[in-house]
């Protein structure tokens, strides 16, 4: 198993750079899909982030290849390959839908379905604070939606196709995660991606409209650079936190992803108030948004938890 090196401040930091840009980047997405299309977009961070990666692994001699593979871990790519790629897709059409907060909120599902693939695929046990951190969060998103609720769930429109198309956005994020946990036998985390991107970058070729792209103004120019380079360093920063701090404190500090979604966008609608404004949250929306971040947080540290009690327990 691995060990993190221990060096938890910097892994900390990491995780809070990560939390950071992903509470960003609906934002700055938001933006974009106003004028470029969600396939796009896409297509553009998987063609940066494939050539960025393919840059770093040919320089460590460590391009991988298909060819050797077995049948079962074929099959794993690709599950990863179109759980991720349906992921990004299905993200941003729900985003272009919804507000950058409620997108933000309603994404948060995909760690949780992530641990209930790994209770009836990988036969983990379901702890007791995972049972109340899943309560916790499934509460906090029918608080969310408080005065929404019973129109999304009677009448179809707009926002309830957009919080729909986010949910299998969720359900295919935790198919790529759980495919990914298996390949890692075969290949490492770098590795993984570039298959990815790669396959992303040729799959949203034949779809793209690049027209729009050439007549972006600087700001949004700016913007989708960022989100190159959010797909680039968050995921880096990510995958180095793990290196260094316990994976279930990294899930913990990410959970407040939504919280700092809906700072920034009260700070960008502050700071631009012609832009799009903020969501309006209602005092029940915020107590939902802060039991979606708590049950999060319990969900991912419940492990960590379990081997502390352990541990009192032995010594005692």
């Amino acid at each position: 198993m691995h060990q993190a090196s221990g060096r938890s401040f910097y892994g900390f930091i990491l995780a809070l750079v990560t939390a950071v840009l992903w509470g960003m980047l609906p934002i700055a997405l938001k933006h974009l899909l106003m004028d470029l299309s969600a396939n796009t977009i896409t297509w553009v961070r998987f063609l940066v982030a494939a050539l960025f990666v393919s840059l770093v692994l040919w320089q460590k001699n460590a391009l991988p290849a298909v060819r050797g593979l077995s049948k079962k871990a074929l099959t794993l790519l690709i599950i990863a390959i179109g759980g991720l790629l349906s992921n990004y897709i299905l993200y941003l059409m729900g985003l272009h839908l919804l507000t950058a907060e409620t997108a933000q909120v309603v994404i948060q599902l995909a760690p949780f379905l992530m641990m209930m693939g790994g209770i009836f695929i990988f036969r983990e046990q379901l702890l007791l604070w995972q049972k109340i951190g899943a309560t916790l969060l499934v509460s906090g998103l029918l608080l969310f939606f408080n005065e929404k609720l019973l129109i999304l769930l009677t009448q179809f429109n707009q926002d309830s196709l957009g919080v729909l198309l986010v949910v299998i956005a969720a359900v295919t994020w935790a198919c790529y995660a759980l495919a990914q946990k298996q390949l890692l036998m075969t290949f490492n985390s770098q590795q993984i991606m570039w298959f990815i991107y790669l396959a992303g970058a040729v799959c949203f070729l034949p779809l793209i409209d690049l027209n729009p792209v050439l007549q972006l103004t600087g700001l949004q120019w700016g913007l989708l650079a960022f989100c190159c380079l959010n797909t680039i360093i968050a995921y880096g920063a990510f995958a180095e936190a793990l290196e260094h701090w316990e994976a279930s404190k990294v899930s913990a500090v990410l959970a407040i992803t939504p919280l700092l979604t809906i700072l920034f966008a009260n700070i960008v609608s502050w700071l631009f108030p012609d832009a799009a404004p903020a969501q309006g949250l209602n005092f029940w929306s915020v107590t939902g948004a802060l039991l979606v971040v708590a049950g999060s947080a319990i969900t991912a540290l419940s492990p960590l938890l379990k081997h502390h009690l352990a541990g009192k327990r032995q010594a005692g």
